[in-house]
């Protein structure tokens, strides 16, 4: 039996768009189910209520628009949610005030970490909902200092101190025995010869150098370019790598809607706990352009439930190293987030651009 089509803006007429559409933006901003007389009174299109209902009906016949429990009126189903965001939502820029904000609160920011913190509060007062960052990949930070420790049975202990302060340390097996002095040579000269390159600019770096070396240094060079390999981070839970921070989920429970679903509101909160989920969906928006919306469950992510996502990416010298986002009801005012979203995370972008050292 073949799959049942989806619908198309092509298959409506101009009229059922707008009706569409007046629909969505009356129950995003009050949440209750909007009937044909409302409609009438407000969209100014000289249509009788009763072709209205018409409209509608072919509307709920399309699975865009359903009638919750024994209401007269109509409510958008994900799939006209999904159509809405899709065909006929346009983004409302945000005020000269806010994005003066915006730049003021990010061009302040002393480090790295401190304007991720920065973004993630702005999202969140800005939107009324919660603010989510992915920080910025540890492949892309920029080095401030390397130590390596042997351990025993082989092991070797990274310590590796990136310019925003951040600390990591992993353990990776040693490809050969090497003697303290050697380990404290290698981190000495990476610490002083590579000091503001990120980790893929400092093993380019190396393997030049490594080419450019004669006999008598090159079995030295090459314990520099081994050791640089075991700079790379182990990825967080499994295949995803990254963290990342969320601002203000308190407006997840005074927010837009009245009576949340409790169970659903658990859920997207012991998923931003787990992290593993949540950090799929970012993952995915480095991968794409420009702004995303992910409409709850409809999205293909369950744990989203009744929830949506609107994320975009960030870049660092021209490449992405992060995203961050808004989640909040699904009956959020896209037209107002997707604007916050795509402003903050191009100001980020450029924030961490001035305050990242250039390669040395």
């Amino acid at each position: 039996m073949p799959a049942p089509r989806s619908t198309t803006s092509d298959e409506l007429n101009d009229r059922a768009l707008s009706l569409l559409k007046g629909l969505v933006e009356h129950y995003v901003a009050d949440g209750r189910p909007v009937g044909s007389k409302t409609l009438a009174r407000d969209l100014g299109m000289g249509l009788s209520p009763a072709t209205l209902r018409n409209v509608m009906a072919d509307l709920e016949r399309l699975g865009l628009i359903a009638a919750p429990h024994t209401s007269a009126g109509r409510i958008p189903t994900p799939k006209g949610l999904r159509m809405f965001v899709d065909t006929l939502l346009r983004a409302t820029p945000i005020d000269d005030t806010e994005e003066g904000v915006l730049r003021q609160k990010l061009g302040a920011g002393t480090d790295p970490g401190g304007l991720v913190e920065t973004a993630g509060r702005l999202l969140a007062d800005l939107s009324q909902q919660a603010g989510v960052v992915l920080l910025p990949r540890r492949d892309v930070a920029r080095l401030r200092q390397v130590d390596f420790v042997s351990l025993s049975e082989g092991r070797l202990l990274v310590i590796l101190v990136t310019d925003d302060g951040s600390v990591h340390n992993w353990v990776v097996r040693q490809p050969r025995s090497y003697t303290e002095a050697a380990l404290t040579q290698a981190a000495n000269y990476l610490t002083e010869h590579h000091a503001g390159q990120t980790l893929a600019q400092m093993r380019s770096a190396l393997l030049g150098e490594l080419q450019r070396a004669q006999a008598a240094v090159g079995a030295f060079m090459e314990t520099m370019l081994d050791l640089a390999e075991r700079l790379v981070p182990p990825p967080a839970g499994g295949d995803v790598a990254g963290d990342y921070l969320i601002r203000g989920e308190s407006n997840l429970l005074v927010g837009a809607d009245p009576a949340p679903d409790l169970g659903k509101l658990q859920a997207l909160f012991r998923a931003f706990g787990e992290k593993r989920e949540l950090l799929h969906v970012l993952d995915e928006c480095l991968h794409g352009q420009g702004v995303q919306i992910f409409l709850g469950a409809e999205s293909g992510y369950q744990f989203l439930g009744d929830y949506s996502l609107v994320t975009a990416p960030y870049e660092v010298d021209g490449q992405v190293v992060g995203a961050l986002g808004v989640i909040g009801p699904a009956r959020m005012p896209y037209e107002r987030v997707v604007s916050v979203v795509d402003v903050t995370a191009r100001l980020l972008g450029a924030a961490l651009n001035r305050r990242l050292p250039a390669p040395s």
